[in-house]
């Protein structure tokens, strides 16, 4: 059966064809082929192939480029590795684009002549975008959020349930009947986000910053319309869908009249909203955005927050989120949070804008298909985990938490895994504790 038709195949090439994206052609006609990104690649790592050298990954896309849009490729294919767009192409750049490549970004920053190879890999992805051969795991959950307004599909009187026994707990926990986790309400300072999967598998993430937000005395809100931080048409290519999903969070930061938007512990979603977003909806935002890591430095360095890091006595690491360390610039705010938070804080081997890619990014949580491969590249990080001798894991970022827990119980490595503002949450030192 034939794969990709005509129209597809034209829709394809469309992506290809623009001549204003300078980018993409430097990129593309930049790269040398050296194969020095060979070792900065999990996938490589894991499983040392050549077809998974990011490099190989830019070339795909450029032999495809070379053949429809240069003069020797179109008269002289052969001679220039000039590729047609066929069957065997179009399954080849699935395969290797989609699900064997996490966009951490790593070998970006090790080329020696600095290709954006996650850019090329990203325009690989927009042309099987437009051709709907998305992986169906990944549409799925990017039709759930359409859909249903968040990713899990999670009905507004599931999510508010939620939320009131939070509430409850909230109450007990730092014994004020007044605290509160506020829904709806216009003209706060804050519309704090969320991933969906703390409403349906990690609520404690919600206590903790609820507790945060309570010692720091903060103007906040969530909604319960449009909460959703993820953006999972960032990875697929479709920036259309992608637009739809940043403007309806856009929407309601300017409905509820907030000054802010904090962005939830998520790499990808901090990235599509705070940076890609604009390009999508083509308009700066009237608001401040900024992720829960900064917020969370800020509390402390201002003295909002009082913390006790000999409330945390066990041996902590710190695990990079992609998005938000190499590709976001954020790394010098976690550490400042756990130096002030824990009483022994260790580093693994690398770290910061160097740091190893756990494997759960690139929509890789959400590919099924590709399940094994994730699970071998993420061995990786499983044993920079075991070097660490760490028994807790902090990491910004639900999709790492997700990727990271499947890494503990499948190497045994033993070890708690927490967000940042659970970290916090625990070293606080509220104000009834401090009079007693």
């Amino acid at each position: 059966m034939e794969i990709i038709t005509i129209e597809k195949k034209k829709k394809g090439l469309e992506v290809l064809s623009n001549k204003e994206d300078g980018k993409l052609q430097t990129h593309m006609n930049a790269c040398v082929h050296c194969g020095l990104c060979a070792n900065s690649c999990v996938y490589y790592n894991a499983m040392p192939e050549a077809r998974f050298i990011p490099a190989t990954k830019v070339e795909l896309v450029s032999s495809i480029y070379r053949r429809y849009q240069t003069f020797s490729g179109k008269f002289f294919p052969s001679l220039v590795g000039a590729r047609s767009l066929d069957d065997e192409a179009a399954n080849e750049m699935v395969d290797l684009l989609f699900g064997a490549c996490t966009l951490c970004g790593r070998c970006v920053t090790h080329c020696s002549i600095g290709v954006d190879i996650s850019y090329v890999v990203k325009k690989g992805r927009e042309m099987l975008s437009a051709m709907d051969m998305i992986p169906e795991t990944l549409q799925s959950t990017i039709d759930a959020a359409l859909e249903s307004g968040n990713n899990m599909s999670i009905p507004k009187e599931e999510f508010v349930e939620t939320l009131e026994w939070l509430e409850e707990d909230l109450q007990f926990e730092v014994n004020d009947d007044e605290a509160k986790i506020h829904l709806d309400e216009e003209g706060k300072d804050i519309l704090y986000t969320l991933n969906p999967r703390e409403p349906k598998f990690f609520p404690l993430s919600i206590s903790a910053m609820a507790k945060v937000f309570h010692a720091a005395k903060e103007s906040w809100t969530l909604s319960t319309k449009m909460y959703d931080i993820t953006n999972y048409a960032y990875y697929s290519g479709n920036y259309k869908e992608a637009a739809v999903i940043t403007q309806r969070l856009y929407d309601e930061v300017e409905r509820l009249g907030a000054k802010s938007c904090v962005l939830a512990e998520c790499g990808h979603g901090s990235r599509a909203f705070r940076w890609e977003g604009p390009n999508y909806l083509k308009k700066t935002y009237p608001f401040d955005v900024f992720t829960s890591v900064e917020l969370l430095a800020s509390y402390i360095r201002e003295g909002r927050l009082k913390v006790d890091p000999a409330k945390i006595t066990q041996k902590v690491s710190l695990h990079d989120p992609c998005n938000l360390a190499r590709s976001g610039g954020i790394w010098k705010e976690q550490r400042y949070i756990l130096n002030a938070c824990v009483s022994d804080f260790v580093e693994m081997t690398p770290h910061g804008n160097d740091n190893i890619c756990c494997g759960g990014g690139g929509g890789q949580l959400a590919m099924s298909e590709y399940n094994d491969r994730r699970m071998a590249i993420g061995k990786i990080k499983a044993d920079q985990i075991k070097a660490s001798g760490a028994e807790i894991i902090a990491t910004p970022c639900h999709n790492c938490v997700d990727q990271l827990t499947q890494l503990n119980v499948t190497y045994k490595l033993g070890i708690k895994i927490m967000t940042l503002g659970e970290i916090v949450a625990d070293a606080i030192v509220l104000e009834n504790e401090e009079s007693n």
